[in-house]
């Protein structure tokens, strides 16, 4: 049961940060306006930083003789944040953003407290943690370029 877990919660965070980084390019692509400069290099960043959470994600799933999900179907499937849609304006972009930190927020704080508990691992949770802090930090730097 226990490994299940970890799996399931694994493969989530997988298929969450993929459709994170496709998501990223779309807009790093297409932002304009005065906040172009800005916003262009800090979605390179996020999704650079995304690319690595992938594969430390994937690679512990490996290493518990699990299965990381691997197609974007999957990925779709399996995601709990939407992709990318439509023509946005840099400050939506940067709202759908915030939206979504706070979702990998929330869902990583329940996701370690099911690791330490229940799921008995805390190797995987120690990982969390460090990625939670991550998400934790972008999301109050892209707040406050709200103005929130």
């Amino acid at each position: 049961m226990a490994h299940k877990q970890t799996t399931e919660i694994l493969n989530r965070h997988v298929a969450n940060w993929n459709i994170m980084f496709v998501k990223l390019h779309n807009y790093h692509w297409n932002v304009k306006g005065s906040n172009f400069f800005t916003l262009h290099n800090k979605f390179e960043e996020l999704y650079n930083e995304a690319a690595e959470h992938i594969d430390e994600l994937a690679e512990r799933l490996l290493s518990l003789k699990g299965k990381p999900v691997a197609s974007m179907k999957v990925f779709l499937e399996t995601t709990t944040i939407s992709e990318a849609s439509g023509e946005k304006t840099d400050v939506e972009m940067v709202r759908a953003l915030v939206e979504d930190f706070e979702t990998f927020s929330n869902e990583l704080k329940e996701d370690i407290e099911t690791l330490e508990g229940d799921a008995d691992d805390e190797d995987t949770a120690d990982m969390l943690v460090s990625i939670r802090q991550s998400v934790v930090k972008h999301n109050w730097m892209l707040r406050s370029f709200l103005g929130h």
